[in-house]
């Protein structure tokens, strides 16, 4: 059963928010001589990353550096944002393969859906995070850069194994 809803009322006429002003800066006063506060010496220093992190994208590739993308267009169809770009693309063997492979990195949510819908385990999230560009056009990733990144994969979560809750 929910509790109480307690109604407030806005003050009449015009009101002073100076007491709010020095409430707040009380509460950020507290804070500053708090003696147990965290501070990260970032980048020297770097919090261990939950397994299911999920990070930057990349593309798992053959042993002679083919992309194991076969172009079926399952990722960019359950993409919820439409970050993901496929142009497909046979070859004289009849083998599908993706000729444009690009993923906008910057509009991406990191949802894994790309991931656990490839039927062939070609497009993986990566533990990477630390990802600084200088320009918009950096964020788009294509398909030989997304080759080239040699992260370890983010883990997926198994209902079967209890230590992946």
């Amino acid at each position: 059963m929910p509790g109480e809803v307690k109604v407030m009322t806005r003050p009449e006429g015009k009101g002073s928010y100076v007491r709010a002003a020095l409430k707040g800066m009380g509460v950020t006063l507290k804070h500053m001589v708090d003696p147990h506060k965290v501070t990260q010496q970032y980048p020297e220093e770097k919090w261990e990353l939950a397994p299911r992190m999920r990070g930057t994208h990349r593309m798992a590739v053959h042993e002679d550096g083919r992309s194991k993308c076969v172009a079926c267009g399952l990722c960019p169809t359950v993409c919820p944002v439409n970050c993901i770009k496929l142009i497909p693309a046979e070859d004289e063997n009849g083998e599908r393969y993706a000729a444009v492979y690009e993923i906008d990195e910057f509009r991406c949510i990191f949802c894994g859906f790309c991931q656990e819908v490839c039927p062939v385990e070609a497009i993986h999230l990566s533990v990477h995070y630390e990802n600084a560009e200088y320009s918009r056009e950096r964020w788009v990733y294509d398909l030989e850069r997304l080759c080239e990144i040699d992260h370890p994969y983010t883990a997926l979560w198994d209902p079967a194994d209890p230590s992946s809750e």
